[in-house]
């Protein structure tokens, strides 16, 4: 299969050894729950502007369209935990109860259900961004996307080497899963206008880590510099 060309990324042409192409690149879309973008969500009940971590679903649909018509693997994760909350952390519990308001946290009850609760209206997918048949979604328990998850195993057996990180938040999430994947030997290049965070200097901070040393996690790009590199 013909590779497509290269991005125009920063700090490097994305990928580094030009070899991705439809097959081997994966769209990965990082925890867009109602939760986290939703009117009622977790991050709405914390305080935060909404604005700033729903302005990634206009270039995500777009990526996402692309990805689709062209057969790319489309990859969506959730973030929540079991019902007996027997996987979430006393910490996380406590931290989530800290910030948000009233008390209420995480496997608390909330306008649409426990919060960040599997099976819950709020922990899943919005619908601009619903998955569609076949399209793996990664439930993961943490903020990372390899953390006690299948989804290196998924990505090896279909000979996935190349991922293109959208999603929230971006410096926490999207960013823990770059560098989990960088350290698994993916390359990597993460959208600027595709993720978004509750703070904007935490969202460019965490874009300008990406390019430091050269690109020490991968790369950074805009969904305009993949779509014409995949157009």
């Amino acid at each position: 299969m013909k590779p497509f060309p290269l991005v125009n990324a920063n700090p490097y042409a994305w990928p580094f050894d030009g070899a991705s192409t439809p097959a081997n690149t994966a769209l990965v879309i990082i925890d867009m729950q109602f939760d986290f973008v939703g009117i009622g969500g977790y991050v709405d009940r914390m305080g935060y502007d909404l604005s700033a971590v729903r302005a990634p679903i206009g270039p995500i649909s777009a990526l996402l369209a692309r990805a689709r018509a062209l057969g790319m693997p489309v990859i969506h994760t959730r973030e929540g935990h079991r019902p007996d909350l027997s996987d979430l952390p006393a910490n996380k519990r406590w931290r989530s109860r800290q910030i948000g308001r009233d008390g209420v946290g995480i496997g608390d009850p909330g306008p649409n259900g426990r919060i960040l609760v599997r099976g819950e209206a709020g922990w899943d997918i919005i619908p601009e961004l619903a998955p569609r048949a076949g399209e793996p979604i990664i439930d993961k328990p943490g903020k990372g996307s390899f953390c006690a998850t299948d989804l290196e195993l998924l990505l090896n057996l279909r000979g996935i080497r190349y991922l293109v990180l959208t999603g929230v938040t971006t410096d926490v999430c999207v960013h823990t899963t770059m560098r989990e994947a960088n350290d698994r030997g993916f390359e990597c290049v993460i959208v600027s206008d595709g993720t978004g965070a509750t703070d904007r200097g935490n969202h460019d901070a965490a874009l300008k880590m990406v390019t430091m040393q050269g690109g020490v996690f991968g790369a950074v790009a805009s969904s305009s510099q993949l779509l014409e590199a995949w157009s």
